[in-house]
Protein backbone atom coordinates (compact mmCIF):
# COMPACT_ATOMS: atom_id res chain seq x y z
CA UNK A 1 0.00 0.00 0.00
CA UNK A 2 1.03 3.41 -0.51
CA UNK A 3 -0.28 6.78 0.86
CA UNK A 4 1.12 10.40 1.27
CA UNK A 5 -1.17 10.67 4.04
CA UNK A 6 -0.09 9.08 7.79
CA UNK A 7 -2.15 5.32 7.93
CA UNK A 8 -4.15 5.21 11.25
CA UNK A 9 -5.03 1.22 12.21
CA UNK A 10 -7.93 1.08 13.98
CA UNK A 11 -8.36 -2.22 16.36
CA UNK A 12 -11.60 -3.29 17.91
CA UNK A 13 -12.33 -5.73 20.86
CA UNK A 14 -14.10 -8.21 21.79
CA UNK A 15 -18.11 -8.80 21.14
CA UNK A 16 -17.57 -5.47 18.52
CA UNK A 17 -17.46 -5.53 14.87
CA UNK A 18 -14.91 -3.74 13.22
CA UNK A 19 -17.47 -1.51 10.77
CA UNK A 20 -18.49 0.27 14.34
CA UNK A 21 -15.43 2.65 13.34
CA UNK A 22 -16.83 3.67 10.49
CA UNK A 23 -17.74 7.51 12.30
CA UNK A 24 -13.95 7.44 13.31
CA UNK A 25 -12.72 6.53 9.48
CA UNK A 26 -14.40 9.41 8.45
CA UNK A 27 -13.47 11.75 10.84
CA UNK A 28 -9.78 10.78 10.78
CA UNK A 29 -10.24 10.79 6.53
CA UNK A 30 -12.04 14.18 6.80
CA UNK A 31 -8.90 15.36 8.94
CA UNK A 32 -6.24 14.41 6.43
CA UNK A 33 -5.20 10.63 7.76
CA UNK A 34 -5.77 7.64 5.95
CA UNK A 35 -7.57 5.28 8.34
CA UNK A 36 -8.55 1.69 8.21
CA UNK A 37 -10.21 -1.10 10.84
CA UNK A 38 -9.43 -4.31 9.83
CA UNK A 39 -11.28 -7.02 11.58
CA UNK A 40 -9.33 -10.06 13.82
CA UNK A 41 -8.92 -13.11 12.37
CA UNK A 42 -11.70 -14.42 10.46
CA UNK A 43 -14.24 -12.19 11.14
CA UNK A 44 -16.46 -11.46 7.89
CA UNK A 45 -17.18 -8.58 6.63
CA UNK A 46 -20.66 -7.81 7.98
CA UNK A 47 -22.05 -7.96 11.31
CA UNK A 48 -24.71 -10.35 10.22
CA UNK A 49 -22.22 -12.86 9.01
CA UNK A 50 -20.00 -12.79 11.93
CA UNK A 51 -23.09 -13.66 13.78
CA UNK A 52 -24.24 -17.13 11.59
CA UNK A 53 -20.69 -17.80 11.86
CA UNK A 54 -19.91 -17.82 15.80
CA UNK A 55 -17.07 -20.80 15.34
CA UNK A 56 -14.90 -18.73 13.06
CA UNK A 57 -14.35 -16.67 16.20
CA UNK A 58 -13.01 -19.95 18.88
CA UNK A 59 -9.64 -19.93 19.85
CA UNK A 60 -8.16 -16.81 18.61
CA UNK A 61 -5.84 -15.62 21.53
CA UNK A 62 -4.10 -12.70 22.17
CA UNK A 63 -0.95 -13.52 20.42
CA UNK A 64 -3.31 -14.54 16.84
CA UNK A 65 -4.30 -11.35 16.63
CA UNK A 66 -1.64 -9.39 17.46
CA UNK A 67 0.23 -11.06 14.53
CA UNK A 68 -2.59 -10.63 12.15
CA UNK A 69 -2.11 -6.81 12.76
CA UNK A 70 1.62 -7.14 13.13
CA UNK A 71 1.05 -8.12 9.15
CA UNK A 72 -1.00 -5.61 8.02
CA UNK A 73 1.16 -3.04 9.31
CA UNK A 74 4.23 -4.86 8.14
CA UNK A 75 1.89 -4.15 4.46
CA UNK A 76 1.80 -0.52 4.86
CA UNK A 77 4.56 2.36 3.14
CA UNK A 78 4.91 3.96 6.92
CA UNK A 79 4.79 3.20 10.16
CA UNK A 80 1.01 4.00 10.74
CA UNK A 81 -0.91 5.04 13.92
CA UNK A 82 -2.31 2.58 16.01
CA UNK A 83 -5.37 3.28 18.01
CA UNK A 84 -7.33 0.21 19.67
CA UNK A 85 -10.20 -0.21 22.25
CA UNK A 86 -10.49 -3.36 24.72
CA UNK A 87 -8.33 -5.84 23.80
CA UNK A 88 -7.36 -3.56 20.35
CA UNK A 89 -5.95 -1.31 23.01
CA UNK A 90 -3.90 -3.85 24.51
CA UNK A 91 -2.76 -4.95 20.75
CA UNK A 92 -2.13 -1.36 20.27
CA UNK A 93 0.18 -1.65 23.26
CA UNK A 94 2.27 -4.77 22.20
CA UNK A 95 2.77 -3.21 18.75
CA UNK A 96 4.02 0.02 20.12
CA UNK A 97 6.18 -1.65 22.72
CA UNK A 98 7.69 -3.83 19.84
CA UNK A 99 8.54 -0.58 17.94
CA UNK A 100 6.02 -1.01 14.97
CA UNK A 101 3.99 2.16 14.97
CA UNK A 102 4.76 5.76 15.03
CA UNK A 103 2.14 6.12 18.13
CA UNK A 104 -1.00 4.11 20.10
CA UNK A 105 -3.86 5.41 21.76
CA UNK A 106 -5.73 2.34 23.80
CA UNK A 107 -8.88 3.37 25.23
CA UNK A 108 -10.46 1.35 27.90
CA UNK A 109 -7.34 -0.91 27.12
CA UNK A 110 -7.83 -4.82 28.50
CA UNK A 111 -5.38 -5.64 31.21
CA UNK A 112 -1.64 -6.22 30.41
CA UNK A 113 0.55 -8.78 32.32
CA UNK A 114 1.96 -6.62 35.43
CA UNK A 115 -1.43 -5.07 36.46
CA UNK A 116 -3.51 -6.30 39.81
CA UNK A 117 -6.25 -4.94 40.11
CA UNK A 118 -8.91 -7.07 39.85
CA UNK A 119 -12.55 -5.05 40.71
CA UNK A 120 -15.45 -7.25 41.13
CA UNK A 121 -17.18 -4.89 37.91
CA UNK A 122 -14.58 -6.36 35.99
CA UNK A 123 -14.83 -9.94 37.29
CA UNK A 124 -18.68 -9.58 36.30
CA UNK A 125 -18.09 -8.66 33.26
CA UNK A 126 -16.06 -11.63 32.20
CA UNK A 127 -18.60 -13.93 33.52
CA UNK A 128 -19.95 -14.27 29.91
CA UNK A 129 -17.05 -15.84 28.77
CA UNK A 130 -14.92 -17.09 32.47
CA UNK A 131 -18.01 -18.39 33.67
CA UNK A 132 -17.85 -21.79 32.06
CA UNK A 133 -14.12 -23.01 31.86
CA UNK A 134 -15.01 -25.02 28.65
CA UNK A 135 -15.13 -21.55 26.82
CA UNK A 136 -11.81 -21.59 26.90
CA UNK A 137 -11.59 -22.60 23.00
CA UNK A 138 -14.91 -21.70 21.98
CA UNK A 139 -16.44 -18.40 20.94
CA UNK A 140 -19.08 -16.42 23.50
CA UNK A 141 -22.06 -14.32 22.21
CA UNK A 142 -22.95 -11.49 24.92
CA UNK A 143 -26.70 -11.65 26.00
CA UNK A 144 -28.66 -8.37 26.14
CA UNK A 145 -28.18 -7.76 29.76
CA UNK A 146 -24.45 -9.17 29.64
CA UNK A 147 -23.66 -5.97 26.89
CA UNK A 148 -25.50 -3.54 29.15
CA UNK A 149 -23.49 -4.57 32.00
CA UNK A 150 -20.03 -4.36 30.43
CA UNK A 151 -20.47 -1.45 27.57
CA UNK A 152 -23.88 -0.35 28.18
CA UNK A 153 -23.73 0.74 32.03
CA UNK A 154 -23.44 4.77 31.13
CA UNK A 155 -26.03 5.41 28.71
CA UNK A 156 -29.70 4.63 28.27
CA UNK A 157 -31.55 0.90 28.01
CA UNK A 158 -32.60 2.05 24.82
CA UNK A 159 -29.18 3.39 23.63
CA UNK A 160 -27.79 0.05 25.05
CA UNK A 161 -29.98 -1.72 23.05
CA UNK A 162 -29.55 -0.32 20.05
CA UNK A 163 -26.17 -0.60 20.15
CA UNK A 164 -26.24 -4.28 20.80
CA UNK A 165 -28.28 -4.90 17.54
CA UNK A 166 -25.94 -2.50 15.44
CA UNK A 167 -22.39 -3.72 16.76
CA UNK A 168 -22.23 -6.99 18.80
CA UNK A 169 -20.63 -9.95 17.55
CA UNK A 170 -19.59 -13.10 19.01
CA UNK A 171 -15.73 -13.33 20.17
CA UNK A 172 -13.39 -15.57 21.25
CA UNK A 173 -13.03 -16.21 25.06
CA UNK A 174 -9.44 -17.08 25.03
CA UNK A 175 -7.88 -14.08 25.30
CA UNK A 176 -10.29 -12.61 28.44
CA UNK A 177 -8.63 -16.18 30.23
CA UNK A 178 -4.97 -15.06 29.14
CA UNK A 179 -5.39 -11.87 30.41
CA UNK A 180 -7.03 -12.71 33.70
CA UNK A 181 -4.15 -15.36 34.27
CA UNK A 182 -1.18 -13.20 32.70
CA UNK A 183 0.32 -12.48 36.14
CA UNK A 184 0.67 -16.86 36.67
CA UNK A 185 2.08 -17.47 33.43
CA UNK A 186 5.92 -16.52 32.21
CA UNK A 187 5.54 -16.05 28.61
CA UNK A 188 1.43 -14.63 28.84
CA UNK A 189 0.98 -13.21 25.69
CA UNK A 190 -1.08 -10.47 27.46
CA UNK A 191 3.14 -9.05 27.95
CA UNK A 192 3.40 -5.13 27.15
CA UNK A 193 7.78 -4.23 26.50
CA UNK A 194 6.70 -1.36 28.87
CA UNK A 195 10.13 -0.32 29.22
CA UNK A 196 10.93 0.63 25.67
CA UNK A 197 12.32 3.79 25.76
CA UNK A 198 12.80 4.12 22.24
CA UNK A 199 9.08 3.83 21.17
CA UNK A 200 6.69 6.73 19.67
CA UNK A 201 4.13 8.29 22.34
CA UNK A 202 1.25 6.61 23.76
CA UNK A 203 -1.96 7.91 24.72
CA UNK A 204 -4.13 5.86 27.55
CA UNK A 205 -7.90 6.90 27.71
CA UNK A 206 -10.26 5.47 30.65
CA UNK A 207 -13.80 6.23 31.21
CA UNK A 208 -14.43 6.30 34.80
CA UNK A 209 -17.79 4.18 34.66
CA UNK A 210 -16.69 1.45 32.83
CA UNK A 211 -17.15 -2.09 34.06
CA UNK A 212 -15.39 -4.35 31.88
CA UNK A 213 -11.97 -1.80 32.16
CA UNK A 214 -12.66 -0.02 35.05
CA UNK A 215 -10.74 3.14 35.69
CA UNK A 216 -8.62 1.88 38.35
CA UNK A 217 -7.13 -0.58 36.07
CA UNK A 218 -6.34 1.60 32.93
CA UNK A 219 -4.97 4.03 35.98
CA UNK A 220 -2.53 0.49 36.89
CA UNK A 221 -1.67 -0.07 33.15
CA UNK A 222 -0.49 3.47 32.85
CA UNK A 223 2.18 3.05 36.52
CA UNK A 224 3.55 -0.10 34.44
CA UNK A 225 5.24 2.70 32.25
CA UNK A 226 7.04 4.26 34.91
CA UNK A 227 10.46 2.72 33.87
CA UNK A 228 9.93 4.05 30.37
CA UNK A 229 11.51 7.56 29.31
CA UNK A 230 8.82 7.85 25.84
CA UNK A 231 5.58 10.12 25.83
CA UNK A 232 3.06 7.89 28.47
CA UNK A 233 -0.29 9.93 29.02
CA UNK A 234 -3.70 9.18 30.59
CA UNK A 235 -6.62 10.75 29.83
CA UNK A 236 -10.27 9.91 32.07
CA UNK A 237 -13.21 10.65 30.70
CA UNK A 238 -16.30 10.88 33.67
CA UNK A 239 -19.24 9.06 33.07
CA UNK A 240 -18.88 7.04 30.12
CA UNK A 241 -18.40 3.35 30.11
CA UNK A 242 -17.33 0.29 27.53
CA UNK A 243 -19.09 1.88 24.81
CA UNK A 244 -17.45 5.23 25.06
CA UNK A 245 -16.11 4.40 21.16
CA UNK A 246 -19.20 3.76 19.49
CA UNK A 247 -22.13 5.27 21.58
CA UNK A 248 -23.64 8.93 21.10
CA UNK A 249 -20.85 10.31 22.66
CA UNK A 250 -18.28 8.77 20.53
CA UNK A 251 -16.91 12.05 19.09
CA UNK A 252 -15.72 13.79 22.33
CA UNK A 253 -13.16 10.96 22.53
CA UNK A 254 -12.52 10.58 19.19
CA UNK A 255 -11.89 14.58 18.86
CA UNK A 256 -9.48 14.46 22.13
CA UNK A 257 -7.19 11.76 20.68
CA UNK A 258 -6.66 13.90 17.33
CA UNK A 259 -6.14 16.70 19.51
CA UNK A 260 -3.65 14.87 21.28
CA UNK A 261 -2.00 13.79 18.27
CA UNK A 262 -2.10 17.17 16.58
CA UNK A 263 0.00 18.39 19.83
CA UNK A 264 2.67 15.59 19.39
CA UNK A 265 2.79 16.28 15.55
CA UNK A 266 1.59 12.82 14.45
Amino acid sequence: MTSTSTPVVFIHGLWLHASSWGPWLDLFRDAGYDPLAPGWPNEPDTVEAARQNPDLAADISIGDATEHYRKIIQSLDQDPIVIGHSFGGLIAQKLLGEGRCAAAVAIDPAQIKGVRPLPLAQLRSALPAMGNPANLHRSVTLTRKAFRYGFGNAVSNLESDQLYDAWSIPGPARPVFQAATANFSPRSEAKVNTDNSRRGPLLLISGTEDHTVPDITTRATYKQYRRSGAITELQQFAHRGHSLTVDSGWKEIAQATLQWLKKHQL
